[in-house]
C-alpha cells in the first residue's frame, strides 16, 4: 500500500494530501530510509514521522483498504514520541 494512503485509512494523519506533503517534505522515514508518498508500506515496517518538534515511531501491524475510527488504530502500535529541542534563537549567530 502507497505510504500516503496508510497514514490516511490509519488515521496516523487524517488527510492524504496532508500526508503526501509530509512526505515529499522529506519527513518520513521507513526502516530508517527517507520515504515518498508512494513507498510501499507493508506489515513489520517502522515508521518515523516528523511533526514540527516532535519524532512519532510506529511500527505497521496490518494494511488494510479501508477501517473504521475504531479499527484504526489496530493498525499500527507507537513505539516512541519524542520531543526535539528547540533552537534558542539568541544563540544562532548571524551578525556577520
Amino acid at each position: 500500500m502507497r505510504l500516503d494512503k496508510f497514514l490516511k485509512v490509519s488515521r496516523l494523519i487524517k488527510r492524504r494530501t496532508l500526508a503526501k506533503e509530509v512526505a515529499d517534505q522529506g519527513r518520513i522515514t521507513i526502516n530508517g530510509k527517507v520515504a515518498k508518498a508512494s513507498s510501499d508500506v507493508k506489515a513489520g515496517d517502522e515508521l518515523s514521522i516528523r511533526f514540527g518538534q516532535k519524532v512519532v515511531t510506529a511500527s505497521v501491524d496490518a494494511i488494510k483498504d479501508s477501517a473504521k475510527k475504531e479499527d484504526a488504530a489496530s493498525m499500527f502500535t507507537i513505539i516512541k514520541e519524542e520531543r526535539l529541542e528547540k533552537i534558542d534563537p539568541a544563540f544562532i549567530d548571524d551578525e556577520d
